[in-house]
């Protein structure tokens, strides 16, 4: 039987093959929703922050040396948005592109940036559409894939900067519809494909004076109320009604099965996922079953009830609507409502 390689042989065995070269680009956000992009002493097109990986390192630690030596940034290097695969050029290497997001950054983090090693001369903070604008060429689509990814809580697969068949985020939506009616896409290409909803439960309560119960959250829009109720872990099985249930005891500490039905809303914003929020009758909660509610703190700062006609200082108008929707309907018996931003 042979015997093992050594640790050090095996090192030197991978380090002598052929490889493609990896570099790191971070998206770098501030709190506005700009982008940073640079001007470097070394080249004429602007960049985004990053560069080469080197020696021993992952992408991420590459990005985040690149940051404290190119700008003075030691913060930490987010989720990644999109990997770019680019075929060999000039450098007779091909490249795999990692696109991370940064920040977004505090005003304080912004203003502290510094160009400390001289590699840059200038950075911008522009509108996503304005760098794109300027960006190169070679740039400019993994910035928009990039953020494509981050809007839609997903990943970009591009390869030399063309969202490919099956990428989950950055595929222009003709392009994937063109594709679908081809029969151009796999069975897992086209699950990848389509576009992804959010969904949700919420639970309409009301106390014995007709007052709403509203839970202000711990984090986020805190100034924003919200009706009890969170996200639906689909992934493990569960479905709206469990769901809603689920919520209230965790975050009331009142385990109450969900009335019926009252409403199924639907809203939507360009490049976002739709959200879908089913909205339950609570019924009415009698003051002893008031004074027993125990707010989880880590997601609720505190709660309340509130007549009908105060809702609109505290929550948006979206959710205003499907509340007074879901009230008419118990009042009337009708629903369950079919709301789109909280409009029949």
């Amino acid at each position: 039987m042979p015997d093992r390689p050594s640790p050090d042989a095996v090192r030197a065995y991978y380090a002598a093959q052929p490889a493609p070269l990896v570099a790191a680009t971070g998206i770098v956000l501030d709190t506005r929703g700009r982008v940073l992009v640079l001007t470097t002493s070394y080249k004429a097109d602007l960049e985004l922050p990053g560069g080469t990986v080197e020696d021993t390192e992952t992408p991420e630690q590459g990005l985040a040396r690149e940051l404290r030596e190119e700008l003075d940034l030691g913060v930490p290097v987010g989720r990644l948005l999109a990997v770019d695969s680019r075929p060999p050029g000039r450098l007779g290497r091909s490249l795999i592109v990692h696109v991370h997001l940064v920040g977004p950054l505090s005003p304080g983090e912004a203003a502290a940036i510094a160009f400390a090693d001289g590699e840059i001369t200038e950075a911008r903070w522009l509108r996503p559409e304005e760098a794109c604008a300027v960006l190169p060429d070679r740039i400019a689509p993994r910035l928009r894939a990039g953020l494509a990814a981050l809007h839609t809580g997903s990943f970009a697969h591009l390869v030399d900067g063309v969202p490919q068949p099956g990428s989950p985020a950055g595929l222009d939506p003709a392009r994937r519809a063109a594709l679908e009616h081809a029969g151009a896409l796999d069975a897992a290409s086209h699950r990848a494909s389509r576009p992804k909803a959010l969904t949700a439960a919420s639970v309409v309560f009301t106390a014995a004076d007709g007052g709403i119960l509203l839970v202000q959250p711990a984090y986020g829009r805190t100034d924003r109320w919200n009706l009890p109720g969170g996200g639906i872990d689909s992934d493990l099985g569960e479905i709206p009604r469990a769901a809603a249930r689920r919520e209230v005891r965790e975050e009331l500490g009142l385990d109450l099965a969900p009335g019926r039905l009252l409403a199924v809303n639907w809203s939507h914003k360009p490049g976002r996922p739709a959200r879908i929020r089913f909205l339950y009758d609570g019924g009415v909660l009698d003051a002893p079953t008031l004074a027993r509610i125990r707010l989880d703190r880590t997601e609720l700062l505190q709660w309340r009830t509130v007549p009908r006609e105060e809702l609109p200082g505290l929550v948006k108008g979206a959710l205003r609507r499907q509340i007074t929707a879901c009230l008419d309907a118990r009042a009337d018996g009708t629903g369950p409502l079919e709301l789109h931003a909280g409009r029949p």
